[in-house]
Protein backbone atom coordinates (compact mmCIF):
# COMPACT_ATOMS: atom_id res chain seq x y z
CA UNK A 1 0.00 0.00 0.00
CA UNK A 2 0.97 3.71 -1.02
CA UNK A 3 -0.16 6.47 0.16
CA UNK A 4 0.48 9.68 -1.40
CA UNK A 5 0.15 13.30 -0.21
CA UNK A 6 -0.79 15.42 -3.83
CA UNK A 7 -1.48 18.78 -4.48
CA UNK A 8 -3.08 19.93 -8.14
CA UNK A 9 -2.30 23.73 -8.79
CA UNK A 10 -5.26 25.52 -10.06
CA UNK A 11 -3.98 28.55 -12.34
CA UNK A 12 -5.17 31.62 -14.32
CA UNK A 13 -2.32 31.40 -16.79
CA UNK A 14 -1.84 34.65 -18.95
CA UNK A 15 0.19 35.44 -22.23
CA UNK A 16 3.18 35.49 -20.77
CA UNK A 17 5.35 32.14 -20.41
CA UNK A 18 7.78 34.16 -17.67
CA UNK A 19 5.24 35.42 -15.82
CA UNK A 20 2.87 32.17 -16.07
CA UNK A 21 6.41 30.49 -14.95
CA UNK A 22 6.74 32.65 -11.96
CA UNK A 23 3.04 31.98 -11.06
CA UNK A 24 3.43 28.04 -11.44
CA UNK A 25 6.37 27.83 -9.25
CA UNK A 26 4.90 29.95 -6.26
CA UNK A 27 2.30 28.03 -6.20
CA UNK A 28 4.16 24.76 -6.42
CA UNK A 29 6.62 26.02 -3.73
CA UNK A 30 3.41 26.65 -1.58
CA UNK A 31 2.07 22.98 -2.32
CA UNK A 32 5.25 21.54 -1.16
CA UNK A 33 5.32 23.44 1.65
CA UNK A 34 1.95 21.83 2.48
CA UNK A 35 3.41 19.02 2.45
CA UNK A 36 2.70 17.37 -0.48
CA UNK A 37 4.85 14.87 -2.46
CA UNK A 38 3.23 14.59 -5.96
CA UNK A 39 1.55 18.40 -7.43
CA UNK A 40 0.17 18.86 -10.76
CA UNK A 41 -0.34 21.77 -12.84
CA UNK A 42 -2.89 22.64 -15.89
CA UNK A 43 -2.83 22.46 -19.22
CA UNK A 44 -0.80 24.91 -20.88
CA UNK A 45 0.59 25.99 -17.65
CA UNK A 46 2.90 28.83 -19.41
CA UNK A 47 0.88 29.92 -22.00
CA UNK A 48 -2.78 30.52 -22.42
CA UNK A 49 -2.93 32.53 -25.87
CA UNK A 50 -5.71 31.73 -28.49
CA UNK A 51 -3.81 34.46 -31.12
CA UNK A 52 -1.83 31.73 -32.95
CA UNK A 53 0.46 34.21 -34.78
CA UNK A 54 1.40 35.85 -30.88
CA UNK A 55 0.99 32.02 -29.37
CA UNK A 56 4.58 31.11 -32.02
CA UNK A 57 5.93 34.63 -31.38
CA UNK A 58 6.73 33.84 -27.90
CA UNK A 59 6.57 29.71 -28.26
CA UNK A 60 9.83 27.84 -27.71
CA UNK A 61 11.47 24.69 -29.11
CA UNK A 62 11.91 21.29 -26.28
CA UNK A 63 15.61 22.65 -26.38
CA UNK A 64 15.10 26.24 -26.22
CA UNK A 65 12.51 26.45 -23.66
CA UNK A 66 13.80 27.99 -20.23
CA UNK A 67 10.39 26.58 -18.45
CA UNK A 68 11.45 23.21 -18.44
CA UNK A 69 14.93 23.40 -17.04
CA UNK A 70 13.79 25.52 -14.23
CA UNK A 71 10.80 22.76 -13.61
CA UNK A 72 13.19 19.98 -13.56
CA UNK A 73 15.60 22.14 -10.83
CA UNK A 74 12.27 22.93 -8.68
CA UNK A 75 11.48 19.70 -8.42
CA UNK A 76 14.60 18.71 -7.39
CA UNK A 77 14.95 20.98 -4.91
CA UNK A 78 11.65 20.32 -3.38
CA UNK A 79 12.32 16.80 -3.32
CA UNK A 80 8.89 16.03 -5.07
CA UNK A 81 7.56 14.43 -8.08
CA UNK A 82 5.92 17.07 -10.50
CA UNK A 83 3.89 16.99 -13.20
CA UNK A 84 3.55 19.87 -15.37
CA UNK A 85 -0.17 19.34 -16.98
CA UNK A 86 1.24 20.83 -20.87
CA UNK A 87 3.48 23.10 -22.25
CA UNK A 88 2.82 24.61 -25.45
CA UNK A 89 6.01 23.12 -27.26
CA UNK A 90 7.12 24.72 -30.74
CA UNK A 91 7.79 21.52 -33.14
CA UNK A 92 8.45 24.09 -36.29
CA UNK A 93 6.92 26.81 -38.53
CA UNK A 94 3.01 26.79 -37.20
CA UNK A 95 3.25 23.21 -35.26
CA UNK A 96 3.54 22.76 -32.01
CA UNK A 97 2.70 19.95 -29.49
CA UNK A 98 0.82 20.11 -26.52
CA UNK A 99 3.31 18.03 -23.82
CA UNK A 100 3.14 17.22 -20.25
CA UNK A 101 6.36 16.78 -18.75
CA UNK A 102 6.57 14.72 -15.58
CA UNK A 103 9.65 15.44 -13.32
CA UNK A 104 10.98 12.98 -10.21
CA UNK A 105 12.80 14.51 -7.19
CA UNK A 106 15.95 14.37 -8.36
CA UNK A 107 14.74 16.68 -11.18
CA UNK A 108 15.31 14.06 -13.98
CA UNK A 109 12.52 13.92 -16.74
CA UNK A 110 10.77 10.77 -16.27
CA UNK A 111 8.19 10.86 -18.85
CA UNK A 112 6.44 13.25 -21.71
CA UNK A 113 3.30 13.11 -23.16
CA UNK A 114 1.49 14.67 -26.45
CA UNK A 115 -2.15 15.19 -26.05
CA UNK A 116 -3.64 12.51 -28.41
CA UNK A 117 -6.92 14.37 -28.97
CA UNK A 118 -7.26 17.23 -30.88
CA UNK A 119 -10.06 19.79 -29.70
CA UNK A 120 -11.87 20.54 -32.68
CA UNK A 121 -15.44 21.92 -31.93
CA UNK A 122 -18.11 24.16 -32.10
CA UNK A 123 -19.65 25.13 -29.17
CA UNK A 124 -22.01 27.72 -30.23
CA UNK A 125 -22.28 31.15 -29.89
CA UNK A 126 -19.29 32.00 -31.56
CA UNK A 127 -17.44 29.93 -29.63
CA UNK A 128 -15.63 27.67 -31.98
CA UNK A 129 -11.67 25.96 -31.74
CA UNK A 130 -9.73 23.88 -33.45
CA UNK A 131 -6.75 22.45 -31.88
CA UNK A 132 -4.98 20.78 -34.83
CA UNK A 133 -4.86 23.45 -37.15
CA UNK A 134 -1.55 24.30 -35.15
CA UNK A 135 -0.85 21.77 -32.98
CA UNK A 136 0.28 17.77 -33.62
CA UNK A 137 -1.74 14.72 -31.88
CA UNK A 138 0.11 11.99 -29.56
CA UNK A 139 0.17 8.83 -31.15
CA UNK A 140 1.35 7.04 -27.75
CA UNK A 141 -0.09 6.54 -24.42
CA UNK A 142 2.54 7.02 -21.37
CA UNK A 143 1.93 5.45 -17.84
CA UNK A 144 5.21 6.25 -15.68
CA UNK A 145 6.44 4.79 -12.34
CA UNK A 146 6.54 7.42 -9.28
CA UNK A 147 7.31 5.73 -6.65
CA UNK A 148 5.18 2.73 -5.37
CA UNK A 149 2.32 3.56 -8.10
CA UNK A 150 1.85 3.82 -11.48
CA UNK A 151 0.94 7.09 -13.14
CA UNK A 152 -1.26 7.43 -16.31
CA UNK A 153 -0.67 11.17 -18.60
CA UNK A 154 -3.69 12.37 -20.72
CA UNK A 155 -4.66 15.94 -21.04
CA UNK A 156 -8.08 17.41 -21.12
CA UNK A 157 -10.32 16.72 -24.18
CA UNK A 158 -8.31 13.16 -24.02
CA UNK A 159 -11.24 12.39 -21.22
CA UNK A 160 -13.89 11.89 -23.61
CA UNK A 161 -12.50 8.79 -25.21
CA UNK A 162 -12.65 6.31 -22.54
CA UNK A 163 -10.82 3.60 -24.37
CA UNK A 164 -7.15 5.64 -23.64
CA UNK A 165 -7.83 5.11 -19.78
CA UNK A 166 -9.00 1.62 -20.25
CA UNK A 167 -5.83 1.07 -21.50
CA UNK A 168 -3.43 3.05 -19.00
CA UNK A 169 -5.59 1.32 -16.31
CA UNK A 170 -4.79 -2.17 -18.20
CA UNK A 171 -0.89 -1.07 -17.90
CA UNK A 172 -0.77 -0.77 -14.26
CA UNK A 173 -2.06 2.67 -13.75
CA UNK A 174 -3.13 3.47 -10.24
CA UNK A 175 -3.53 7.22 -11.04
CA UNK A 176 -5.10 9.20 -14.21
CA UNK A 177 -3.92 12.68 -14.57
CA UNK A 178 -6.46 14.54 -16.71
CA UNK A 179 -4.63 18.19 -16.19
CA UNK A 180 -7.19 20.43 -18.53
CA UNK A 181 -8.10 24.17 -19.90
CA UNK A 182 -11.87 23.29 -19.99
CA UNK A 183 -13.94 26.09 -21.17
CA UNK A 184 -17.09 27.30 -19.03
CA UNK A 185 -20.05 25.47 -21.33
CA UNK A 186 -18.35 21.71 -21.54
CA UNK A 187 -17.02 22.40 -17.93
CA UNK A 188 -20.49 23.51 -16.68
CA UNK A 189 -21.93 20.32 -18.52
CA UNK A 190 -19.77 17.28 -18.49
CA UNK A 191 -16.32 18.40 -15.94
CA UNK A 192 -17.50 15.91 -13.16
CA UNK A 193 -19.34 13.18 -14.64
CA UNK A 194 -16.91 12.87 -17.20
CA UNK A 195 -13.44 12.48 -14.34
CA UNK A 196 -16.08 10.82 -12.18
CA UNK A 197 -17.12 7.95 -15.00
CA UNK A 198 -13.22 7.30 -16.06
CA UNK A 199 -12.62 6.54 -12.59
CA UNK A 200 -15.61 4.08 -12.08
CA UNK A 201 -14.92 2.39 -15.80
CA UNK A 202 -11.04 1.81 -14.25
CA UNK A 203 -11.03 1.70 -10.69
CA UNK A 204 -8.30 4.35 -10.50
CA UNK A 205 -7.82 7.80 -8.81
CA UNK A 206 -8.46 10.77 -10.85
CA UNK A 207 -6.67 13.76 -10.29
CA UNK A 208 -7.27 16.67 -12.73
CA UNK A 209 -5.58 20.17 -11.84
CA UNK A 210 -7.56 22.71 -14.71
CA UNK A 211 -7.11 26.34 -15.58
CA UNK A 212 -9.80 28.66 -14.21
CA UNK A 213 -11.38 32.30 -14.71
CA UNK A 214 -10.74 35.09 -17.09
CA UNK A 215 -7.50 34.88 -19.30
CA UNK A 216 -5.58 37.97 -20.43
CA UNK A 217 -6.41 36.39 -24.06
CA UNK A 218 -10.25 36.53 -23.41
CA UNK A 219 -10.80 33.03 -23.26
CA UNK A 220 -12.87 31.93 -19.85
CA UNK A 221 -12.47 28.30 -18.46
CA UNK A 222 -14.29 25.93 -16.12
CA UNK A 223 -11.43 25.70 -12.60
CA UNK A 224 -13.23 23.21 -10.47
CA UNK A 225 -10.00 21.42 -9.90
CA UNK A 226 -11.06 17.53 -8.81
CA UNK A 227 -10.09 14.38 -6.98
CA UNK A 228 -11.60 11.75 -7.56
CA UNK A 229 -11.31 8.09 -5.67
CA UNK A 230 -11.36 4.68 -7.27
CA UNK A 231 -15.00 4.25 -6.69
CA UNK A 232 -15.96 7.77 -8.12
CA UNK A 233 -16.55 9.75 -5.07
CA UNK A 234 -15.17 13.38 -5.83
CA UNK A 235 -12.83 13.38 -2.58
CA UNK A 236 -11.29 17.06 -3.08
CA UNK A 237 -12.93 19.87 -5.29
CA UNK A 238 -11.72 23.52 -5.25
CA UNK A 239 -15.69 25.07 -6.10
CA UNK A 240 -14.82 28.06 -8.19
CA UNK A 241 -12.77 29.21 -10.98
CA UNK A 242 -9.80 31.49 -9.09
CA UNK A 243 -6.51 30.36 -8.92
CA UNK A 244 -5.36 28.13 -5.41
CA UNK A 245 -4.32 24.68 -4.59
CA UNK A 246 -6.26 21.19 -3.64
CA UNK A 247 -4.90 18.67 -1.36
CA UNK A 248 -5.71 15.32 -1.28
CA UNK A 249 -4.00 11.74 0.24
CA UNK A 250 -3.73 9.24 -2.82
CA UNK A 251 -4.29 5.23 -1.26
CA UNK A 252 -3.32 2.97 -3.69
CA UNK A 253 -5.18 -0.16 -2.07
CA UNK A 254 -8.24 1.43 -2.92
CA UNK A 255 -7.61 1.05 -6.75
CA UNK A 256 -6.83 -2.41 -5.96
CA UNK A 257 -10.03 -2.79 -4.08
CA UNK A 258 -12.22 -1.12 -6.15
CA UNK A 259 -10.81 -3.48 -9.35
CA UNK A 260 -11.32 -6.71 -6.86
CA UNK A 261 -14.43 -5.81 -6.51
CA UNK A 262 -15.65 -4.73 -10.33
CA UNK A 263 -13.28 -6.33 -12.28
CA UNK A 264 -14.10 -5.02 -15.66
CA UNK A 265 -10.39 -4.46 -16.83
CA UNK A 266 -10.64 -8.42 -16.93
CA UNK A 267 -14.02 -8.48 -18.91
CA UNK A 268 -13.08 -6.49 -22.20
CA UNK A 269 -14.26 -8.49 -25.05
CA UNK A 270 -13.19 -8.59 -28.99
CA UNK A 271 -17.03 -8.37 -30.64
CA UNK A 272 -17.60 -8.99 -34.36
CA UNK A 273 -19.87 -6.07 -36.45
CA UNK A 274 -21.37 -4.53 -37.44
CA UNK A 275 -20.11 -4.50 -40.80
CA UNK A 276 -21.86 -1.87 -42.18
CA UNK A 277 -24.23 1.07 -40.42
CA UNK A 278 -27.80 0.68 -41.14
CA UNK A 279 -29.11 4.56 -40.64
CA UNK A 280 -32.80 4.76 -40.17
Amino acid sequence: MTTIATALVQMRSGIDPAANLAMASDLIRQAAARGATLVATPETTHLVQKDADQAFAVMRTAGDDPAIPAFAALAQELGITLLIGSLAIKLGERRAANRSFLFGPSGELLATYDKAHMFDVRLGQGETYRESANYRAGDRLVVADIGGARLGLSICYDVRFAYLYRRLARAGAHILAVPAAFTRPTGRAHWEVLLRARAIETGSWVIAPAQAGLHEDGRRTWGHSMVVDPWGKVVALLDHDEPGILLAQLDTAKADDARARIPALLHDRELGGPDEMILR
